[in-house]
């Protein structure tokens, strides 16, 4: 099933407005905790990136049965990282079909979970509250890179996500999420930067 085509351009646009302002709000490399920096890209690495990671939102959100707004994607260097929480099994083999299936991706690492039980509306807007606290607290940590972490949290289950610098960042990361109020369980789907 597809969507309309109105609704295709509008989430094609929303995607690359967010994906381009992602790249250009990037901050240095951190080399506080390791004394080095990690590999860097290059600004058309970058671009590139930005490309493929608009392509495969935009096909998830094309594809009605994967239900792409509940699928964060992140790419490096043409390394697809697909996290989230999803309702079945299903969408995670959709969702991996539709990713390697788009120009310019070299690999889709699947870094999906899947959601137990119905959400009701309270637990949605309470974790709605939860990622913002953490997102707020991670961006606020200057050995973190917060723009590099996406954080997604179901019933109190907190996932972070993303490519980073160091292990540091990551220990550091989950280290910060564990300590926000109505967090749970904290889900480390990070992976260091290559």
């Amino acid at each position: 099933m597809r969507n309309p085509l109105g609704l295709r351009i509008l989430t094609t646009t929303l995607a690359g407005v967010m994906t381009i302002s992602m790249v250009a709000c990037s901050k240095a490399a951190d080399t506080s905790t390791t004394g080095t920096p990690a590999p860097s890209t290059s600004v058309g690495n970058e671009i590139d990136d930005s490309v493929v990671t608009t392509r495969v939102k935009t096909a998830l959100l094309d594809n009605m049965e994967v239900k792409g707004f509940d699928i964060q994607v992140e790419t490096r260097k043409g390394e697809v990282l697909l996290s989230g929480f999803v309702d079945n099994q299903g969408q995670i083999d959709g969702a991996m079909t539709v990713a390697q299936g788009i120009e310019g991706v070299k690999g889709v690492s699947n870094k999906l979970s899947l959601k137990e039980g119905a959400a009701t509306v309270g637990s949605q807007i309470d974790d709605s509250v939860i990622t913002g606290k953490i997102k707020a607290a991670l961006l606020a940590d200057n050995t973190i890179k917060g723009l590099d972490i996406t954080v997604t949290t179901n019933k109190g289950e907190a996932q972070l996500s993303g490519f980073v610098d160091n292990q540091g960042q990551i220990d550091r990361a989950v280290e910060v999420a564990r300590g926000i109020e109505g967090v749970t369980q904290v889900g480390n789907e990070m992976s260091l930067k290559k």
